[in-house]
């Protein structure tokens, strides 16, 4: 039987974890394939996408700020909130389910404090949700109206939507073919007219549900990321790098798409070149070496230069907050200056690495124009033997690159293609 009660402690905890400790949310929390572990997770998820908009209404109705010790009872009035507000979760059941987490918190003093606060939401749900809302932090509010005046709306909605479960099929097996497999398992999918392996899933799946996972049968991977292998274009005796490639689904993408040409996987992550090898091993590509080491630095390079380079940059992920809403706490606006200094470190330090007539494909998952277009046309200004390329897909928008917004079967996305004048 589905044990509702202990997926809201399990959502409780994410939620801590996030708002107060600083941590990431990831599937790590949710380890089970359980229904229990399924609720739990949109729970927590949900929470956190909706976070800055259940904040604001409930802060108000606060009379005296919750001492330190305990605001994990704010964390456990944003779960309750979001199940009233977002969710087809019954008011009875979403308030007293929640106020038994504070006797199980070893805090029974809390009860009628939520309970007052949960019922007082639910009775003014109508005007609560009749008020646009965000759910953003101000800052980057101000931010993405300022870049994106005419459609940061467009923006907003797509970020507080779960993002569509995409594939990519191995080149070897036909996708048609694979399609159908997935029909008989009553996984629907359509493909794409942009990325000739990629399938998006009317309905996200647990992995172990694909036909041949373990043998590396596809990946799991936004279409907007898989354009990467494309535009690197690798070729039969080619040495490329993937810049800071953890957790390998470029890497490995580039790898299939020419078992003739040479990879070098870089990455400063240890712990992350770790997935990198599994999922190496587990698509069974042999024409990858990876390596330790930070793109800002050449002491783990061996003097012979690239023919292509790919730089998967660190970014602000402000591209992927429906994959990753927690961004929307985590982030704040000096790790974007901070982010955007280590990007121009990696390209000017990369570009060294790159024979003359070779090619640079510069990608992140952001949509902030400081990361990405007035990221190239700096680096530009500074090297003189660099060649903007026009990318010709039908895909994004730009002259310098092209930025794609989330929308639908795109993540939020930008690639910008350099070549090195002989």
């Amino acid at each position: 039987m589905l044990n509702k009660d202990n997926s809201r402690v399990i959502a409780h905890k994410a939620i801590c974890l996030v708002a107060l400790e600083k941590n990431t949310l990831s599937d790590e929390l949710f380890p089970s394939e359980s229904s229990e572990s399924s609720f739990a997770k949109s729970l927590a998820y949900g929470s956190i996408r909706f976070y800055h908009h259940l904040n604001d209404i409930i802060t108000p109705r606060i009379k005296k700020p919750l001492e330190k010790k305990n605001l994990d009872i704010h964390s456990l009035l944003i779960l309750g909130a979001y199940q009233l507000l977002y969710t087809d979760i019954s008011s009875h059941a979403a308030i007293n389910e929640t106020v038994e987490i504070a006797e199980k918190l070893g805090k029974t003093w809390a009860k009628g404090f939520v309970n007052a606060i949960l019922r007082g939401i639910d009775r003014d749900q109508d005007s609560i949700l009749k008020i646009t809302h965000h759910s953003h932090p101000s800052w980057l509010v101000k931010k993405i109206k300022k870049d994106y005046p005419l459609n940061h709306h467009e923006i907003f909605f797509e970020n507080n939507k779960q993002g569509p479960m995409s594939i990519r099929v191995h080149p070897s097996i036909d996708v048609g073919t694979f399609q159908e497999k997935l029909k008989k398992q009553n996984i629907f999918s359509e493909t794409s007219d942009l990325a000739p392996q990629a399938l998006i899933l009317d309905d996200a799946v647990k992995v172990s549900s694909l036909p041949d996972f373990e043998k590396g049968s596809c990946y799991v991977q936004d279409v907007s990321a898989q354009i990467a292998a494309q535009l690197v274009s690798p070729k039969k005796g080619e040495l490329i790098l993937d810049a800071c490639c953890a957790p390998g689904g470029k890497t490995t993408h580039i790898a299939e798409l020419c078992p003739d040409a040479n990879i070098v996987a870089l990455d400063n992550d240890k712990t992350r070149l770790l997935r990198v090898k599994e999922n190496i091993d587990r698509l069974k590509t042999d024409n990858v070496q990876i390596i330790l080491g930070d793109a800002t630095s050449q002491d783990w390079w061996n003097q012979k230069q690239f023919d292509k380079i790919l730089i998967d940059a660190p970014c602000s992920g402000t591209g992927v907050i429906r994959r990753h809403p927690d961004i929307k706490l985590l982030r704040k606006p000096k790790d974007v200056s901070q982010i955007t200094k280590i990007q121009a470190l990696i390209l000017d330090n990369l570009w060294h690495l790159l024979k003359p007539g070779g090619e640079l494909i510069y990608a992140t998952c952001s949509i902030l124009p400081d990361e990405n277009e007035r990221q190239i046309v700096k680096f530009i200004e500074r090297f003189k033997d660099a060649n903007n390329e026009e990318i010709s897909l039908p895909w994004g928008n730009g002259s310098i690159g092209k930025q794609q917004l989330p929308r639908r079967i795109y993540d939020g996305f930008y690639y910008a293609k350099l070549t090195k004048k002989l």
